[in-house]
This record gives structure tokens, C-alpha cells and sequence, in this order.
């Protein structure tokens, strides 16, 4: 592996091309969906405009992670705590010790990197009702891995008290706050920001979200995809491909990674004769992956178990349409390997 000072190699598909970038960021390809625009801003205000102890706080980032659309609205509950993630997860539990229901939102490699021991000790270990919302998941960035946070679960998932919700949409995104808002604990939330599309309703009429239940979306004899964030989108898109090759892929959407629902998933897992595959925007490592194999697996549920999510390395930096393809987060790519390993 090439360090930092060293000539790093240029990626090659399998013809010796070179796979270029066109762009630094791009947004998240949502082909045929419709948008919603700050679906996490909005689904706050309403939420606060009925709670009067509901607080946004951010660390210079309202702009990036839709809070800007709280700050405008409700400016005397909006606190700016400046570059400083530690201190603004510290004032989060300083506020919900004084009865208030803080939203405190960064990125998620900063969330997970900077200012895990602060979350841990004041928030986690207090159980306080904090509710970290951070964007930039996974690889919805280009910008490497600065500010990709493709291991934040994996960091995350061993904290006692705290739950991990990762949304797939606009959908669930409205669904999210008003229930992560009621629950009576600490909340890590991986956030969509901008123009967010709207995937779960158009395949599943009527869905709505529910803090720690996983929903089947669509029904398939020969496949099980487990999804999570918005690989659910990219699984549901390579079902209806993988239909005109006469393969019938059922979709489970896991909002909630922790705690994981673990009886519909052996419920399903345990039908029988299908191969059953993970798809999550995170490393394979620690991620919803692994915690679905362990589920299985310890209830004596054994099916062909597969994994799609990012390697265990540092990514590329560039623009998301390429860098997808290139991890095998695409729709092209998911399809490609279900197919592949049936």
C-alpha cells in the first residue's frame, strides 16, 4: 500500500482504462425519484413548533446539514458552538440535563473521530436524550477520506445506551425526528441532506418509518437483500433490473442498526431457499453486515450469506457517480453481483 508521500496508483478498470473523475462532489443519483429539498430541517421545525424543549446546535455546519432551515426559523433555540465538536456534543448534554431535547448535527467523521470520548462519557454513559445528527455517511462525499466516515457504525455500535437509526430517504428522514425526538436516550443519526429522493413510499404505498423495526418493501422468492441507508434505494432499483432476468429479489429495510431487529430478520432469513445478501453504505467491517451474519448465525440460521458494502481501506476521493461504481455501490454493480453469486 502506497503512504501518503508516496505516488499513489491510478485505478484501472479491466481493459486498462483509467477510471477519471469529473468531479469532486456530485449529488447522490436518484434516477425517476422526486426530491424533497432539507427534509431534516422541516421535519424539525414542525417537530418544534408542538415541543417547546426541542434545541438545534451545530459546529459551523447548519448549512450542510440542513439546520440552517431550524436556525432561520427559530433562531432564539439555534446555538452555534463554532469548530469545536467536542464542546458542542459537551453543551448538547448540558442542555438535556436541564430538560431540553438537543439536536446537535455535524459530520459524521467528525461525530465519530473527534469527539467519540464526549459523546461516550457525557452523553452514553448518562443516557441522556442527545440526538446526534450527522451527514456525509459512507461515501455520499467525494472528498476522501477526510470527511468520508465509511466506519462510523462499526465505531458506534459498541456504545452501550446509544441507538444508530441510518435512513434511506426523505421518507424516513420526516418519519425519524419526531420519533428519535420521543425516545428517552441517545440517538446517532446518519443524515441525506439537500435535495433528498423519495424512494420507500413509491415501492411500498403507505410506509412509514418505526424507530427499531425493520419493513420488508418488496417480495422475492429467489433473493433476500438486508439493506440499510440509501443502499435500500440502490437494492430496490437493481430488483426491478434483475426482473427482467426472470430473478425475484425481496428487499428488508433496516433503518435501525442498533437496536437491530433481529426477529424479523430471522424470520425472513429463516424462510428458506433464498440466497441471502447484506447491502450497507460502510466498510464490511463492523458494519450492518457482520451484525446480521452474527444474528444468524447464533440462532443456528444458516443460508448463503453475502455482503456488499465498502472495502476495508481508505477510498478515493472524486465524484460520487464514479466512485460508486467503483466500490460497487451502484445500481449496475449490486445487480452485477447478485446475479453473479446466484
Amino acid at each position: 500500500m502506497a503512504r501518503k508521500y508516496e505516488p499513489r496508483r491510478v485505478p484501472r478498470s479491466a481493459d486498462g482504462e483509467a477510471l477519471t473523475t469529473s468531479a469532486m462532489i456530485a449529488s447522490l443519483a436518484a434516477e425517476g425519484y422526486d426530491t424533497v429539498a432539507a427534509p431534516f430541517g422541516h421535519a424539525l421545525v414542525n417537530l418544534a413548533k408542538s415541543n417547546d424543549k426541542v434545541v438545534g446546535l451545530t459546529a459551523d455546519l447548519s448549512k450542510y446539514t440542513d439546520l440552517y432551515v431550524f436556525a432561520e426559523a427559530m433562531p432564539d433555540r439555534f446555538y452555534q458552538m463554532g469548530m469545536a465538536e467536542q464542546a458542542l456534543m459537551s453543551a448538547a448534554a448540558g442542555l438535556a440535563r436541564e430538560g431540553f431535547v438537543p439536536f446537535a448535527t455535524t459530520y459524521a467523521v467528525f461525530a465519530s473521530r473527534r469527539a467519540y470520548d464526549f459523546i461516550a462519557m457525557a452523553i452514553a454513559e448518562e443516557n441522556l436524550p442527545v440526538k446526534i445528527v450527522c451527514a456525509l455517511p459512507g461515501l455520499t462525499t467525494g472528498y476522501g477520506p477526510s470527511h468520508q466516515a465509511t466506519e462510523d457504525l462499526a465505531i458506534f455500535r459498541g456504545l452501550p445506551n446509544l441507538t444508530i437509526v441510518d435512513p434511506c430517504d426523505a421518507d424516513d428522514i420526516a418519519g425519524m425526528v419526531p420519533q428519535v425526538a420521543a425516545h428517552d436516550g441517545p440517538v446517532y443519526c446518519r443524515l441525506l441532506r439537500g435535495k433528498v429522493p423519495k424512494v420507500l413510499s413509491r415501492h411500498k404505498p403507505g410506509y412509514r418509518f418505526r424507530l427499531g423495526e425493520a419493513q420488508m418493501i418488496r417480495e422475492g422468492r429467489d433473493v433476500l437483500v438486508v439493506s440499510t441507508g440509501f443502499m435500500t434505494m440502490r437494492a430496490l432499483d437493481a430488483a426491478v433490473a434483475l426482473a427482467a432476468d426472470g430473478i425475484d429479489v425481496a428487499v428488508l429495510h433496516v433503518p435501525t442498526i442498533k437496536p437491530l431487529d433481529t426477529a424479523t430478520i430471522l424470520a425472513e432469513a429463516g424462510k428458506g431457499g433464498r440466497l441471502v445478501v447484506t447491502a450497507e453504505n460502510h466498510t464490511v467491517i463492523g458494519g450492518l453486515g457482520e451484525a446480521v451474519a452474527s444474528t444468524l448465525l447464533t440462532n443456528g440460521v444458516t443460508p448463503t450469506f453475502r455482503m456488499i458494502g465498502l472495502p476495508d481501506m481508505f477510498l478515493e476521493a472524486g465524484a460520487l457517480p464514479t466512485l460508486h461504481d467503483m466500490y460497487g455501490l451502484s445500481v449496475a454493480k449490486v445487480a452485477a453481483r447478485i446475479k453473479g453469486w446466484l
